[in-house]
């Protein structure tokens, strides 16, 4: 049985990502820094698929030692850690970066950046003693470079997070550890939807543009999911909003309109 850890998986792609993999017969440790988010999330998966293959986990990922707990319980659980994904992130809103407090800039680089460097950490030097696993990284806006005013901090971070993967896909090349990364696309979760909080003229303005590009969570989760279960090569990039897929959002289009936030 796979076993999978997931951080910040208490809600959005994170949360469908652990339910993906429950419908999949996997084990999985889900993880948020807030106690009454954990136990909601359990409550609920656990309800749907029982509490077997199920753990949570309260742990925040600015804190290395907490992040170690979660793969000490986890091994401790299940046996074994086959698949770590760092999906925790914030994001400040849709600001000037010179108008962002130092406490959101702190929280964003510790949480959407380190956070993930203390999650490879961990997991590769864990990996690396049971000889086998796979690391994913949750890139995302900024990741390939494409700038966004209002988003520099979240872009920021997200592109240091694809050097990351980069570069720990070439230092692991020799060991039998797979590191990639998962690019969901416009996902309708809060992160996508926080930054236009109190900015009615703004929203109706990108409501427009998600309208065609972006998914809801049960569209993209599973096929995330099956890839990254399928997946054997390591430098990988699962992206589901490609090239093709953005002709096909156009297309679609031009003869019918959705609204996904009804």
């Amino acid at each position: 049985m796979t076993t999978i850890v997931i951080t910040g998986s208490t809600r959005g792609i994170g949360y469908g990502l652990a339910d993906a993999f429950l419908k999949r017969g996997c084990s999985v440790a889900i993880s948020s820094r807030t106690p009454q988010r954990v136990e909601a999330a359990v409550a609920t998966l656990g309800a749907s698929h029982g509490p077997e293959r199920l753990m949570g986990f309260v742990c925040d990922v600015t804190a290395f030692e907490q992040v170690q707990a979660l793969w000490n319980a986890s091994r401790t659980r299940f046996g074994k850690v086959d698949i770590w994904i760092n999906n925790a992130g914030v994001n400040a809103g849709q600001t000037p970066f010179w108008q962002l407090s130092p406490d959101h800039i702190q929280s964003g680089v510790e949480t959407n950046l380190i956070g993930a460097m203390n999650g490879a950490v961990v997991a590769i030097r864990g990996m690396r003693e049971q000889r086998s696993g796979a690391i994913y990284n949750l890139e995302g806006l900024g990741s390939n470079g494409r700038k966004t005013r209002g988003l520099t901090l979240y872009g920021t971070t997200k592109y240091g997070l694809a050097y990351l993967t980069d570069a720990l896909a070439s230092e692991t090349r020799a060991t039998p550890i797979i590191v990639g990364a998962i690019r969901p696309g416009m996902v309708v979760t809060e992160l996508l939807t926080k930054p236009f909080e109190g900015k009615p003229a703004e929203w109706a303005r990108a409501k427009k543009v998600f309208n065609v590009l972006a998914e809801r969570v049960e569209t993209v989760a599973p096929w995330i999911a099956e890839r990254v279960l399928a997946n054997t090569r390591t430098g990988i990039r699962i992206q589901w909003l490609t090239t093709s897929r953005l002709g096909f959002c156009a297309l679609r289009a031009l003869f019918s309109k959705r609204d996904l936030f009804s």
